[in-house]
């Protein structure tokens, strides 16, 4: 009984010395804490309690494993004792708050200087011993370019750099695709690797985090875009990657098109899904272009944006239903009030409208047919208006100064192709043309009219052909023209004529338009019986005299055409 006694008396002075311990140890760890919030305070609190109690529970269960009962339930009273003590100290946290901040720390010289420089020197070693490593070049060529059609060749240095963040800077980056053939798609003089800042030691663990190309090249050939979809569809790298000061040159097999300057894009190859956002300059207006590829539902869809806002230019195309035969899509097109959208299928470089709406302030229609781009630019289109504001397209024309009237018959001549433009209403000031049809074709810079066909309602009708030859000095419009009159005298009328017998029904005239000049040539002219060339002659005089006196401005002018009929019928008669 004594002996148990003894022990007992032990165990208190134990729990005592534990106590004052514990309270020591809480007083250092309250004069280390100067910069801790409440927030750290209490996980601290809460994370020495846990120890303690760990560390106890497993002295506890030492003790049980030799059946010391009664010393048990003594370090089951410290366990106690504890939890309380903890929670005391929960409950005052912020007196102790309270005494951290009267705590004067600035005599500490370890906790204000030695310890950050110790921080700093270790974080700046930890950081720069990469720069002793040597990397492998194919290695780096792999991470970039993970795509079985897309290939990363290094051919300069590689080395690394931990400023301002970690990295690998390479020299002479060049990307080549292979498809069909090989085609070096890009050059870059520099290119970064942003490195986690995880398992910067360890060469082999290194995580490439970003891909940073600058003062890079893009080529792309035009006649091979189905080519430049692989980088896309295959991923070239899961890692996101910038391109910063470039830019890309159009190509058309050899010849050079066009440059997009100042580049700046974004490229990122998720799982599932790409996108890639392009900002630079286009013709010297700002341009910016978004690119997605998501496949839905095991549905592939794919989303291109072009934007000039300064031109208030936008595009949209998007392709979904994608197959090895047949792509379908939607596009939309808005430039100002001109607005043009639909649906088409592409196939073997065959773009073929399905529907379409345009309209803007002059027209409103339909516009069907096909597209074809490879081997050569060709389309085949039907244009259907409901109708045609004939006096405001007249207006527009006029407001353009004559370098610019004169530019709209200059045509490319890599426009080729067929056109049947139609229209079943024509609103002008005078209701003079009621509707009218035509058949027109483009090819290497001309434009033949194969039939124009004008409907005057119930004075008649009228027909035109012709061929618009672009020269370098000269445009010329050479035409053959029929008019038919069914009502002689709503004919007359409509023009101011009274009086006046024996008109043609039918009327031819063969002659030439010049379109740089602005000059009218009169080769024949016949009804019932052909005009001699004196009257011809006259009849060309007064045309360019009346109609052409201020260029384009008089060519529609109702009232000095109705001056002009009256001049040439008067000296007839």
């Amino acid at each position: 009984m004594n002996y148990f006694n003894i022990k007992r008396y032990k165990f208190s002075t134990v729990t005592k010395s534990l106590n004052r311990l514990l309270v020591r140890l809480l007083d250092r760890v309250l004069n280390f804490t100067k910069f801790i919030n409440r927030l750290l305070v209490r996980l601290l609190v809460r994370l020495l309690v846990r120890l303690l109690v760990r560390l106890l529970n497993g002295v506890l269960n030492f003790i049980k494993s030799i059946n010391l009962k009664k010393i048990n339930n003594y370090f089951e009273d410290i366990k106690l004792a504890l939890k309380k003590t903890a929670k005391y100290l929960y409950s005052r946290k912020d007196n102790i708050i309270n005494i951290i901040k009267e705590i004067k720390f600035r005599s500490n010289k370890f906790l204000y200087y030695h310890l950050p420089a110790a921080l700093i020197f270790f974080g700046l070693l930890y950081l720069a011993i990469p720069i002793f490593y040597t990397y492998d070049k194919p290695t780096i060529q792999k991470a970039i370019c993970k795509s079985e059609n897309v290939e990363c060749i290094i051919k300069g240095k590689v080395t690394y750099n931990f400023f301002p963040t970690p990295r690998l800077k390479i020299k002479d980056l060049t990307i080549n695709i292979h498809s069909n053939k090989k085609i070096t798609l890009l050059t870059a003089n520099d290119a970064s690797l942003k490195l986690s800042i995880k398992n910067l030691l360890a060469k082999d663990k290194h995580k490439i985090k970003k891909i940073i190309l600058s003062d890079f090249e893009v080529n792309i050939n035009l006649k091979r875009l189905k080519n430049y979809y692989a980088i896309f569809k295959n991923r070239i790298s899961s890692i996101p990657i910038f391109f910063t000061k470039g830019k890309i040159l159009l190509y058309e097999k050899k010849n050079y098109v066009a440059t997009i300057s100042d580049v700046n894009l974004i490229a990122k190859f998720l799982k599932g899904s790409s996108e890639a956002k392009l900002k630079g300059k286009f013709l010297n207006h700002d341009l910016v272009i978004n690119f997605s590829n998501k496949t839905t539902d095991s549905k592939p869809m794919i989303n291109l944006d072009f934007n000039m806002k300064d031109l208030n230019f936008y595009t949209k195309v998007s392709f979904f239903n994608l197959n090895k035969n047949i792509n379908n899509g939607k596009f939309l097109i808005k430039k100002d009030k001109n607005r043009i959208s639909g649906i088409f299928d592409y196939k073997d470089d065959q773009i073929t409208i399905l529907k379409s709406n345009i309209r803007n302030s002059f027209i409103d229609g339909k516009l069907i047919g096909r597209i074809i781009f490879l081997p050569y630019f060709d389309f085949n289109l039907d244009f259907n208006l409901n109708n045609i504001n004939f006096t405001r397209l007249h207006n527009y024309f006029l407001s353009l100064d004559i370098k610019e009237q004169k530019k709209l018959f200059k045509i490319n001549n890599k426009i080729n192709g067929k056109l049947n433009f139609s229209t079943e209403k024509v609103y002008s000031k005078h209701n003079l043309v009621k509707s009218f049809e035509s058949r027109i074709k483009f090819y290497n810079g001309n434009i033949e009219i194969e039939q124009f066909l004008i409907n005057l309602g119930k004075l008649g009708a009228a027909d035109l052909l012709g061929r618009i030859d672009n020269d370098k000095d000269s445009i010329n419009f050479k035409f053959e023209s029929n008019i038919f009159v069914d009502n002689e005298k709503k004919f007359l009328s409509k023009f101011g004529i009274y009086n006046k017998e024996n008109l043609s029904s039918n009327l031819f005239v063969q002659g030439n338009f010049d379109l740089e000049n602005i000059r009218a040539s009169f080769y024949e002219i016949s009804g019932e019986e052909q005009f001699n060339t004196e009257d011809i002659n006259f009849i060309e005089s007064e045309f360019n005299d009346f109609m052409l006196e201020n260029g384009f401005e008089d060519l529609f002018n109702f009232q000095k055409f109705k001056i002009f009929l009256k001049s040439v019928r008067d000296e007839k008669n």
